[in-house]
């Protein structure tokens, strides 16, 4: 994910999970040790489409779904792969399969996490630190179609809790499969009630 994603998932975290939508450019800047200049180029365009009211000592987002929907729209997910492979059991069984420090999103966060499965999935995805923590487990499956896709993990990811509705949401933007636009919209509908509307 690039620096300016982490701050939009940050912000929408607050928002949506927390539900507090207050910020400070130097907080933020500090929290991901990154430069204020950094954070400002990322809150940019989100206060011109005033998505974000920017203040001295305190700012707010103001308009957290279209934030989300800006996010969603630049999210570029097949950039985060790191390795994908075929295993024939079925995707509970494979999901029961994951080292405990891989992150599930897309379907299976949304059935873990959200308790929502509105149709059946075929494909997961987790992030991962890195490919070797799961090539043991996960072998090359061939010239298969790949059905177990692992994602880059960034360091910021395990500070919360479970992975941000916001997350689990633009990932699932990003993916062609039929099923995706069902899982979305429940899953939309779960974040306009957690923001208010």
């Amino acid at each position: 994910m690039l620096k300016i994603e982490l701050i939009w998932r940050e912000l929408l975290y607050r928002a949506i999970d927390k539900r507090q939508p207050e910020f400070s450019i130097t907080e933020l800047a500090e929290r991901f040790s990154l430069s204020t200049s950094v954070v400002s180029h990322a809150l940019f365009p989100l206060r011109e489409l005033k998505m974000v009211k920017i203040e001295k000592t305190s700012s707010q987002i103001t308009d957290s779904e279209k934030l989300l929907f800006f996010w969603a729209t630049r999210r570029k997910l097949e950039k985060d792969i790191i390795y994908s492979t075929y295993n024939p059991q079925d995707v509970f069984s494979i999901e029961s399969l994951m080292p405990a420090e891989a992150v599930p999103t897309a379907f299976s966060a949304c059935r873990l996490f959200f308790n929502i499965n509105p149709a059946e999935y075929d494909k997961i995805f987790y992030y991962v630190a890195g490919k070797e923590d799961v090539l043991s487990r996960f072998p090359d499956g061939g010239k298969n179609k790949a059905n177990v896709i692992f994602l880059k993990k960034d360091k910021f990811m395990e500070s919360y809790e479970k992975i941000p509705m916001a997350q689990v949401f633009v990932d699932l933007w990003s993916l062609p499969e039929w099923y995706a636009r069902d899982f979305r919209e429940v899953l939309l509908t779960k974040i306009k009630s957690a923001i208010g509307l």
